[in-house]
């Protein structure tokens, strides 16, 4: 009698155990360098405002259909291009609407600011 009340007691230990495991905040997998720092918005990348290493994060919402090596998040506030040639990385095996975490560099391309790419968390 007492051995069945300890298997129920170890029983239910496990399962709340795995439980409390299970609830807790994945962090995603991480290509390149992990996206370090509160994100900042697309408007605030295209207006300027923000220092020329940032954090984005949005949907993927579009990506190089050959190689992978661009894709386009979309925030509440816009949609950025971003170059992952020269983080070393492709997103070709994400899933479009996927939401990643993506940190990089700001440059221009012609007139619009794109992010190259150093690390990215989805």
């Amino acid at each position: 009698m007492a051995r069945n009340r300890f298997c129920k007691m170890l029983l239910s230990a496990l399962v709340g155990t795995g439980l409390c495991v299970g609830c807790g905040k994945s962090n995603g997998k991480v290509l390149g360098q992990p996206p370090a720092g509160p994100p900042k918005t697309i408007l605030a990348v295209r207006a300027g405002d923000t220092p020329p290493k940032v954090v984005l994060q949005g949907r993927l919402v579009e990506k190089c259909p050959v190689a992978g090596c661009w894709f386009r998040v979309q925030d509440e506030t816009g949609i950025i291009k971003v170059d992952t040639k020269t983080a070393g990385f492709v997103v070709t095996e994400i899933p479009l609407e996927t939401v990643v975490t993506v940190a990089g560099k700001v440059v221009t391309e012609g007139e619009e600011p794109v992010i190259e790419a150093t690390g990215l968390r989805f």
